[in-house]
C-alpha cells in the first residue's frame, strides 16, 4: 500500500510516502515560506522524483493537530481537494502522536510539546507498552507548570517546544526530564504516513465532510470576532 503524507502543523512542513516496505520518499522544509505556497509543489516534487503520479498512492494521510491554525487549515484543505479529485481514503493523524512516533521503543514516557502561545503547550503523553504506542495523557493545552501534575517519573519530551521551553522543563522536573535529539523534535511527514498507512489498513478513516483540525483552543481570530460582536 502506497500512502501519501501531508504534515503542516508547525513551521517544519514536510511531504512523504511510505508503503509496508519502509519510507520510500520523504521531503521536509524548515524555513519563511508559508505552506500555501510550497505544499503542492512539495507533493509534486516527491512523486515525481518517485517516477509515479497521484493515481498510483492509495491513500493519504494528513496531520489534523493540534498546531498551528492556519498550517493545518492548508494541509487539510489540500487533502481535501485531492480526496475529491481522486477518491483516496483519507486517515486523520494526531500531530501529538507523531511525534511521539520518532521514538519508537523509548523506555520511558514520550511527552511531546508544541508551543501554543499564551506561555502554554499543547501537551500529551504516550507510552511504548509491548511494542505499541499508547497514549495515557490525553491532548491538552495547559500552562507549562501544569504538566508537573500530571508526569511524575522519568520522561523524554519531544517536539518544539522542549527545545523552546527546555531551560523552564529543567527546573519543573530536574533529572527527570530528559530530551529527544534534535532531529527527532520536528514532525515527520513520514510517521504521518505510517500511522495513516496502519490506520487504513484497519479500517479507520475520515469522512471529507468530518475532516476538520484539532485545535484543542478556539482560534485567536474567532474569538477577537467575537468579542467585536459584543462591544458593539
Amino acid at each position: 500500500m502506497l500512502v501519501l503524507g501531508i504534515e503542516t502543523a508547525t513551521r517544519t512542513g514536510g511531504v512523504a510516502v511510505v508503503s509496508d516496505a519502509g519510507v520510500l520518499a520523504e521531503y521536509t522544509l524548515n524555513i519563511e515560506v508559508t505552506h500555501s505556497e510550497r505544499l503542492m509543489a512539495t507533493v509534486d516534487r516527491v512523486l515525481s522524483d518517485m517516477g509515479i503520479a497521484l493515481r498510483n498512492i492509495e491513500g493519504i494521510a494528513v496531520s489534523v493537530g493540534p498546531g498551528s491554525f492556519t498550517g493545518l487549515r492548508i494541509g487539510i484543505s489540500t487533502v481535501k481537494g485531492m480526496a475529491c479529485t481522486t477518491g483516496l481514503p483519507v486517515a486523520a493523524v494526531p500531530t501529538l502522536k507523531a511525534l511521539a512516533w520518532n521514538l519508537p521503543g523509548a523506555g520511558q514516557p514520550v511527552c511531546p510539546l508544541l508551543d501554543a502561545k499564551k506561555k502554554e503547550v499543547y501537551a500529551a503523553v504516550y507510552r511504548y507498552q509491548d511494542g505499541m504506542l499508547r497514549q495515557v495523557m490525553a491532548d491538552s493545552v495547559v500552562p507549562l507548570a501544569g504538566l508537573a501534575g500530571g508526569i511524575a517519573g522519568p520522561t523524554v519530551f519531544t517536539g518544539e517546544g522542549s527545545v523552546l521551553f527546555r531551560q523552564e522543563l529543567q527546573g519543573l522536573f530536574g533529572e527527570r526530564a530528559l530530551f529527544a535529539p534534535r532531529s527527532a523534535v520536528a514532525p515527520s511527514a513520514a510517521s504521518v504516513a505510517e500511522i495513516g498507512m496502519l490506520m487504513l489498513l484497519a479500517g479507520d478513516r475520515t469522512e471529507l465532510d468530518s475532516l476538520a483540525p484539532t485545535y484543542l483552543r478556539r482560534p485567536e481570530a474567532e474569538v477577537a470576532w467575537e468579542q467585536r460582536q459584543r462591544s458593539r
